[in-house]
């Protein structure tokens, strides 16, 4: 969301770890498996590597990652046939998404990418999926959107 939080959390170190890395892919394809995933993507920059952790650790499907750029570069799906923006695997004919973040704030940024995905693609996205849920209002903002919504973890796990 860009909007300053009391609370401080990166994931990016946990996602470059090979350790932690593959503990998180691990566990969002368990959930992928579970809702029944054929694509995995999300907005630049923390959903990139989220994105290409679930692809790498996924050992039972053929599910696919893409990303959402937050400005299209106009070049994006000369090869895909996927909408300029939307670059990574074709998802040009349809199929069931999650959306991942790194990192939930209020959920706005998301919410974008779901929209972005179901106006100008045939898919149908089906989840939201975050490696770690501030708690400052995105759980809520999903709701109200009517896009399910889970976190591996939430602030309150880790600072009380």
């Amino acid at each position: 969301s860009g909007r300053t939080s009391r609370w401080f959390f990166d994931m990016k170190p946990v996602m470059m770890n090979p350790e932690a890395g593959r503990l998180v892919g691990e566990l969002i394809n368990v959930r992928c498996d579970e809702i029944v995933a054929d694509f995995v993507g999300g907005l630049e920059l923390g959903a990139v590597p989220l994105a290409a952790l679930v692809v790498a650790t996924d050992f039972t499907s053929d599910r696919l990652g893409f990303m959402v750029r937050k400005q299209a570069k106009g070049r994006g799906g000369r090869k895909t046939n996927n909408p300029p923006g939307i670059e990574g695997a074709s998802i040009a004919n349809g199929g069931r998404v999650i959306i991942l973040e790194d990192v939930t704030t209020t959920g706005g940024s998301a919410i974008q990418a779901v929209k972005r995905i179901e106006l100008e693609t045939d898919c149908e996205v089906v989840a939201v999926i975050s490696i770690l849920d501030r708690q400052e209002g995105g759980k809520e903002a999903f709701e109200q959107a009517g896009i399910p919504f889970e976190s591996l973890l939430v602030r309150s796990d880790i600072s009380g």
